[in-house]
Parts: structure tokens; C-alpha cells; sequence
């Protein structure tokens, strides 16, 4: 069997807009084949049409030579088929083996109660094949995203899938994680199982990819052997176009200090931590996973109290206990869990573009104004979208991003926070980003940038706030800065 899934002339189209437009895909046996596009290219709702979440217009799938078409997920893992998705939909109420075990739940005799004790040990006996490290009776609601991560990716293993289909999986991952991740996926090639992995890190793309397919815009471009094709290439062919530098930094005078955090502290999240921030700059906060950096921005921002220090503005001290209050002093917070606390899917771009700006509407609200205000933002940012009224969970990740950084910018704010901003987006969505933060420094804004991509963090910022277990460990010039110097500085080892 020369491919164990070929995908031919697959439509799929949604009020206002054309997803796929008649494409292709081949995967051979036993391979990992990457996806790959910008956002809004179509990879997801290939995808989804594959597992049976979306019904094809047209096209036809074969699966193990015969034709399929399921018409639910639950079919799709009957036959074999399992995905690991971005945006992930965990039951934070119960326990992780629960979860792994969602729908499926082994029954003591009689099928009416569940066995427990073989759910834990068939979960112990998964995560020990899989070289997971969790405790599988912890609630899922106090994982971190990363640990949450783990979980969906052993659930997607543990149904002894023949195509297991991943979706951005190291996303919210660490080195180590992302390293025990590849791991698992030679294991799962060597047994015979066959990837289909979409990711925007080329370094994953070409270490663990043994073919590639590429989409733009919906339509089907070309596809690859990973050997034959280099970087440039491959990123020319996804968004159409040469890319100009990935981190436009615009040279300008940076201006005087007027955000000040002394001493500050929140519980056992973090503690001591001061720095200032002037008018113009770009201040990155760098660490590994779990190193307090969110916690920090989330604490200014007024979403977990603080319990030592002041916060400065302008040099008066301010009190933040609310989003409010920081709103009120105007700061914005692009917030890193996009589907989680930041978008609200089942409005509209409009509603969540203005969201944060509602005292400004008047009430009546002035639905006129509401829609000059979010058709200004849709097209200085430029976000793909059919209409105002599209729904945004609808939107591509990318686009996602963008109508929350119009959310901000509505509120006219002096420091923006950004965490995590170009998680999950494509290469060209995020090279427009990083020109809309520098642009945005360069007009004046103040900026904090949390990222976990170090390329991102050296590229980006005037300076460097470098965090480990809940602790500043130093702030580096960005003439100084170095991968190496982070690092040391992340693992406390200066």
C-alpha cells in the first residue's frame, strides 16, 4: 500500500467564505507528513473533515484503500483515526485518567458502574509506555497548559491509532516536553503508525518530517519530500510572497521611564520582582514554563491580588485589585490562553473587538459607532474575515490574534502587554504582528512581551526580564543580550 490515507479534490465551504477549494493530500505509511500554510490556509479543516467534525461539500477520502467518509469523530476513532487539536477541550472538574478516558471508561461487570482501579492502571500503564510524568488522579483544572497538552497527546496514543493527527502539539510545551514528544512520535513511526503534524516551527518541521504539504489561502500548492526543499523555499510557497526581516525592529529614541513595579509579590506565585518600563519600549520577560512571567503580568493586570509592593504610572502609585482598574490606567493585556480567556467565540469580530471599550458605546450602545470602530481596526490590521458578524471562533488562529490586539488598541492604551502573542500563528501572520508591536513601540506605546520562543525575545526587545521559579534573576540590554546569557540567567546558574 503505497499511501494509508489519500485525500482527493476536498471542498468544504462556510457562509461568506470558501475554506478549501479541491484539495489534495497523500500520507504514506508510517511516516510523519507535515502540513503546512499560513493560518487560513485550510490545514485545520482539512483536518477536520478528515475525522468526520466537518462534512466535505466534495472530494472523496481513502483510507486503507477503501473510500470513507465518517460522520463523527467517534467513527473516525473506531477506524483508526485520532487528533490531537490546538485548541484543547479539557473537563477541568474531573480527574486526568478521566479524561483520557472520556467515553470510554472501562465498566465493572454488568456495565453499569465504572472500574476505577483498571482506569487508573490502564492510565499508569499508558503514561509509563509514553514517558509521561503525571499524577493521573490530579484534577485536570490545576494542570498547566503544557501538562494539558500531555494529556490530549496520550489520550490520542492510547487508541492505538494507524493515523494520529497533531495540531500545533508543542505549542504550550518546554524543550523537554516538546523532546519526550518527539520521542513518542518515532516510537509511534517505528510501530508502523502514520503522523500528520501541522506546526509552525520549522525546526520541528524539518527535524521530524519525512514530507511536507503546503496550502495557501485554501488551494493545494505543492508537496515534498522534507529533503528537498530548504526554509526559504518552503515559507516562499506558503504565504506567496518573499517575507521581509522576521523581526523588523525600527530604530528610534525611547523615551522616559513611566511604569514602575517595586518589590512586587503575589503569594507563592512570585516574589521581588522591580522593574521599570519607559515610553517607547519593548520589554521582554523571558523564562522557562512555570518561571512566574504570566503570573507577573497577570497580577498588574488586576487577576490575582498582590500581596507585597507598589505599582507606579507616571510616578504616582496606583492600586489594581480589578481588569478594571488596570483598564481605567489604561493597560491593555493580550492575554497567552487565546480560546481560554481571551476570545469570546460565540460573538462576533465586532462585539470582541470592543469588548473591553463598552463604556465608550453609550445606552443605548451606538451600534453605528460599535461598527466604524471595528471596521477601522479590521482593516488597519488587516483581519481576514467575511464580515463583522462572523463569529470569531470561526476566525483563523492568526486572525484570532489580531482582533484582540485591536481589542487593546480600542482602549488607547499606554502599556500593552502581550504574552505569548504569536503562539500558535503562522510565519507571516507573525511577521505582521511583530511590525505592529515595533510599530506601536515606535509611536510611543510602552510594551511587555512575554515569549517562550527565544529568537522572538532576542529579536524583539529593547531589553530582557529574565524569570526562574517565581524570581527576577537579572535584565539584560539587548546589546548584551545572548541566547546563552538568557539561558544561564532562566536555570539560575549565573
Amino acid at each position: 500500500m503505497e499511501y494509508v490515507l489519500e485525500m482527493q479534490g476536498i471542498v468544504k465551504s462556510f457562509p461568506g467564505v470558501k475554506a478549501l477549494k479541491g484539495v489534495d493530500l497523500r500520507v504514506r505509511p508510517g511516516t510523519v507528513h507535515g502540513l503546512m500554510g499560513e493560518n487560513g490556509a485550510g490545514k485545520s479543516t482539512l483536518m477536520k473533515c478528515l475525522i468526520g467534525m466537518y462534512t466535505a461539500n466534495e472530494g472523496s477520502i481513502t483510507y486503507k484503500g477503501e473510500q470513507v467518509s465518517f460522520n463523527n469523530v467517534r467513527e473516525a476513532l473506531e477506524a483508526g483515526i485520532s487528533m490531537v487539536h490546538q485548541e484543547l477541550s479539557p473537563v477541568p472538574e474531573r480527574t486526568v485518567m478521566e479524561n483520557v478516558w472520556l467515553g470510554r471508561e472501562p465498566m465493572r461487570p454488568g456495565g453499569i458502574f465504572v472500574d476505577h482501579k483498571k482506569m487508573l492502571q490502564d492510565t499508569i500503564d499508558l503514561f509509563a509506555r509514553i514517558n509521561v510524568n503525571l499524577d493521573p488522579k490530579e484534577k485536570m483544572g490545576n494542570l498547566s497548559v503544557a501538562k494539558m497538552q500531555m494529556v490530549e497527546i496520550s489520550k490520542a496514543v492510547s487508541h492505538d491509532a494507524s493515523i494520529v493527527i497533531m495540531d500545533e502539539p508543542t505549542s504550550a510545551l518546554t524543550a523537554t516536553e516538546a523532546e519526550d514528544l518527539f520521542r513518542i512520535i518515532n516510537d509511534l513511526k517505528s510501530k508502523g503508525v502514520s503522523l500528520i503534524y501541522i506546526s509552525h516551527k520549522m525546526d520541528e518541521i524539518f527535524g521530524i518530517c519525512d514530507d511536507l504539504t503546503i496550502y495557501r489561502d485554501g488551494e493545494y500548492v505543492d508537496s515534498r519530500n522534507t529533503k528537498d526543499i530548504d526554509q526559504e523555499e518552503l515559507i516562499q510557497l506558503m504565504v506567496g510572497r518573499k517575507l521581509t526581516a522576521m523581526f523588523p525592529k525600527l530604530s528610534f529614541e525611547i523615551g522616559p521611564p513611566i511604569f514602575k513595579v517595586e518589590g512586587l509579590s503575589s503569594g507563592k506565585l512570585f516574589q521581588d520582582v522591580s522593574f521599570e518600563l519607559r515610553k517607547g519600549e519593548i520589554l521582554g520577560f523571558a523564562g522557562l514554563v512555570g518561571a512566574g512571567r504570566t503570573e507577573i503580568v497577570e497580577t498588574i493586570f488586576g487577576m490575582h491580588p498582590i500581596t507585597a509592593g507598589k505599582i507606579y504610572k507616571d510616578g504616582v502609585e496606583i492600586k489594581i485589585n480589578s481588569p478594571r482598574d488596570a483598564i481605567h490606567n489604561k493597560i491593555g493585556l493580550l492575554t497567552e490562553d487565546r480560546r481560554g480567556n481571551g476570545i469570546f467565540g460565540m460573538l462576533s469580530v465586532a462585539d470582541n473587538t470592543i469588548i473591553a471599550n463598552l463604556d465608550h458605546y453609550g445606552l443605548p450602545l451606538n451600534h453605528k459607532k460599535i461598527r466604524s470602530d471595528a471596521q477601522e481596526y479590521v482593516e488597519k490590521l488587516n483581519v481576514k474575515t467575511p464580515s463583522l458578524a462572523q463569529e470569531i471562533k470561526n476566525l483563523s488562529g492568526g486572525n484570532q490574534q489580531k482582533v484582540l490586539v485591536a481589542r487593546w488598541l480600542l482602549t488607547d492604551p499606554d502599556i500593552l502587554i502581550v504574552d505569548e502573542p504569536t503562539r500558535g500563528i503562522d510565519v507571516g501572520a507573525k511577521s505582521e504582528i511583530h511590525s505592529l508591536i515595533t510599530r506601536l513601540a515606535a509611536e510611543g506605546k510602552s510594551i511587555i512581551m512575554i515569549s517562550s520562543e527565544m529568537p522572538e525575545v532576542l529579536g524583539m526587545s529593547d531589553r530582557i526580564l529574565v524569570m526562574h521559579e517565581g524570581h527576577m534573576t537579572g535584565i539584560i540590554d539587548r546589546a548584551d543580550a545572548t541566547q546563552e546569557l538568557v539561558m544561564q540567567y532562566a536555570t539560575a546558574s549565573v
